[in-house]
């Protein structure tokens, strides 16, 4: 296994400008529950449409605001492009059906569920097998910093380098989530990627770009050496942009298309909005 993860670098974050928006908090978990399955929804529509499903694979778990220890996830077999709210399934952390009709894929939720034991802050995990992000992975190595897109993964993502075939235990979740670490983010080496973040919508941006970047980096060095950004520039350009902050603004723009496009992923609560 090898790791890109070296925050205690990293120079001190510099203040955010006041342009950016604040994720809404809620006093009520119940609303908080609402929200938080509304984003989970938008985003499957989204991977739906980037192409980003693949078969039975592709899972993003959000913890539970209302039941500890619960995560909703998206059931296994439906397609992402038609998920709505009233889809989503409610499981334990033994991927036991808590409440929903269609189980969850128990090999991914094994991952998923250590991400989330590992990390209490983290309220989402993303994974897909997405074409770049598959395609990056079998080269086995980190991320280069060869662009501002890339830098907020600078020194901020792992490579898992052991794939050892469907995870049928939680013995690779937990090795994972050690090599994760602090960080946003990791390579599963011949498998794909995964994020992780404080809120939905920053752990979906954050893949979004994260297989952008795979796909950017596969170019590049196909056309030859690459020219990569200054590790101290990188650094900075990682505290400036690389945060939850960051990320959940830059996804407002992706859930609002969603949205105004496919008014149907909220399901029976649509005709109340």
């Amino acid at each position: 296994m090898t790791s890109a993860t070296n925050p205690a670098s990293a120079p001190a974050e510099p203040p955010l400008p006041e342009l950016f928006q604040r994720p809404p908090v809620f006093a009520d978990p119940a609303a908080e529950r609402q929200h938080r399955k509304e984003r989970l929804t938008a985003t499957l529509r989204l991977f739906g449409r980037f192409g980003y499903e693949e078969g039975l694979a592709g899972h993003i778990t959000v913890v539970d605001p209302v039941q500890p220890g619960t995560y909703w996830a998206n059931p296994m077999g439906l397609p992402f492009q038609h998920i709505t709210v009233d889809d989503l399934v409610l499981v334990d952390e033994k991927g036991t059906l808590v409440e929903g009709e269609r189980p969850v894929n128990l090999g991914a939720f094994n991952i998923h569920v250590q991400l989330h034991l590992a990390r209490p802050e983290v309220v989402c995990v993303v994974h897909t097998h997405s074409i770049h992000g598959r395609a990056f992975s079998a080269l086995g190595i980190p991320l280069a910093p060869i662009t501002q897109d890339a830098c907020p993964f600078f020194e901020d993502h792992a490579v898992f380098a052991d794939y050892t075939g469907i995870v049928l235990d939680d013995s690779d979740g937990r090795r994972i989530a050690a090599i994760l670490g602090a960080g946003k983010a990791v390579i599963l080496r011949n498998h794909g990627l995964i994020t992780v973040a404080g809120t939905v919508d920053a752990a979906a941006w954050w893949f979004i770009a994260m297989d952008r970047c795979c796909h950017a980096q596969l170019l590049a060095q196909g056309a030859g050496p690459l020219c990569c950004i200054p590790d101290e520039v990188a650094r900075l350009t990682r505290a400036q942009i690389g945060n939850d902050l960051v990320g959940w603004n830059s996804f407002q723009p992706l859930f609002q298309w969603i949205a105004r496009s496919e008014p149907d992923l909220f399901g029976s609560r649509h005709a109340h909005r």
